[in-house]
This record gives C-alpha cells, structure tokens and sequence, in this order.
C-alpha cells in the first residue's frame, strides 16, 4: 500500500516559529513532527510514501532524503503554488491504483492503521475518513426556545460532543475522479462524492490524535513531551 502525507501548507497559525521551518518539520521533543508519521508508517509496513511539499520545501528533502534511512521510499511532488489538501495529491494519478492512505503532515497519532485499513476493505467504500470525538464544554447556562420564544429547556453549562474530521484518509484511486485542481477535500471532494451516490464511511478513532495547529497547542506538545516520546503504535 502506498501512502501520502500532505505538507505543503505555510503553517500561518504557528508563526513565528514557520518563518524559517515548515509545519512538519518542527521539533517535537528530538525529531520533526513528521519523522512520528513515517515511523508509525513504516511499522504498519507501509515504506512506499509520497510527500507533496512547497513551503521551504528543501527542509524535507535535506532531512529525509529518499527515506532509504528511515526504513521507508520517500518520492517528493512539489508545488509551486498552494493546491489545497486534495488538489495536492492529484498529480499523483498516474502513480496510484490501488487503496492508498492520506494524512496530513503535521499531526500526531498512534492510529492503528491495520485496523482501519481492515474497516475500510470490509465496507467496500470508494473512501473512509478518520474520524475523532471531541467534547467542548460551555461555560454559560444554555437556554432553548421555539419559535414563538417560549422557553423550552435549561441546560447549565452544557458539554457538546462533536466528531471532527482529522484529516486521514482511506482511498480507492477512482477517488481523483472527484478531484479538481487546487480543491479542498472538505469542501469541494466530499460534497462532489455524495452527489453522485458514492459511499463513504467514518471510521471512529480511539487512540490518541493531536493536530499541531496553533502555537499554544505546539508549546503544550513540548511540555508533554514524555507523552509524546512514549506513543507506541498499537500491536498488530
């Protein structure tokens, strides 16, 4: 199976840190976020990965290399302008044609990926998207009423539960059939998918997923580090 990690993007929400270094390459305890990913790549077997870069793009190409140090074959699209999350994979057309996997390059997971390429193989889904709960609680007393502003229900200070996209994805190739240049997945693949009755399914995570999206969360990472060292892919 072939994989692909997206990491093109310029990381504005953790400047100043991504002045000078790429999102995926910045350190998380010894090593760059993105080395966490191939690693977990590699254990599952998967040594055949594409990285879509851009953003001071010889970062990635000084440090890995082909991958050939890393256990895995590292083959790098570049780009020259931002294509979005799906519109960056599309070059790679030509180069897939059976189920392959996309992440994004700059979160952390200890997924087990045999699992979810197992659920993904079961349901027969042109593709799966990774899904993770998240609960958010209000600080405030929530107050519902109908139309007539009538009040309903009280509800003190609730805790809404959500499940969010976490940007990983099981594909079977005729998914670039769906693909526009310089398209987001979210918001122009997916809707372009269910309109023409193709399936979908969410597989829900339960094993630890961070996304690095902002510099509070990437200063939290690093004073957990301890955590962070000790994720272990989940055994086979």
């Amino acid at each position: 199976m072939k994989a692909v990690l997206v990491c093109g993007g310029l990381g504005t929400r953790l400047r100043p840190y991504t002045l000078s270094i790429p999102k995926p390459m910045l350190r998380v305890g010894n090593k760059p976020l993105l080395e966490y990913l191939i690693s977990l790549l590699s254990y599952y077997g998967i040594k055949d990965i594409y990285l879509t870069i851009g953003y001071l793009k010889e970062h990635f190409k000084n440090y890995f290399g082909d991958g050939s140090k890393f256990g895995v074959s590292i083959t790098y699209f570049e780009e020259n302008e931002s294509l979005n999350t799906a519109g960056s994979i599309l070059p790679l057309k030509n180069n897939i044609d059976s189920t392959f996997l996309v992440m994004m390059g700059d979160h952390l997971t200890n997924l087990n990926i045999k699992k979810l390429i197992d659920f993904h193989k079961r349901n027969m889904s042109l593709g799966t998207l990774v899904l993770k709960k998240i609960e958010h609680k209000i600080d405030y007393g929530v107050v519902e009423f109908d139309q007539s502003l009538n009040i309903k229900k009280f509800l003190e200070k609730p805790v809404l539960t959500h499940y969010i996209n976490t940007g990983i994805y099981v594909f079977e190739p005729e998914i670039f059939d769906y693909i526009g240049e310089k398209e987001d997945f979210a918001l122009n693949v997916f809707p372009k998918v269910l309109q023409n009755n193709k399936k979908l399914k969410a597989y829900l995570l339960e094993e630890f997923w961070v996304d690095v999206g902002t510099t509070a969360e990437y200063e939290k990472i690093n004073q957990i580090i301890s955590i962070v060292e000790g994720l272990q892919p989940q055994k086979l």
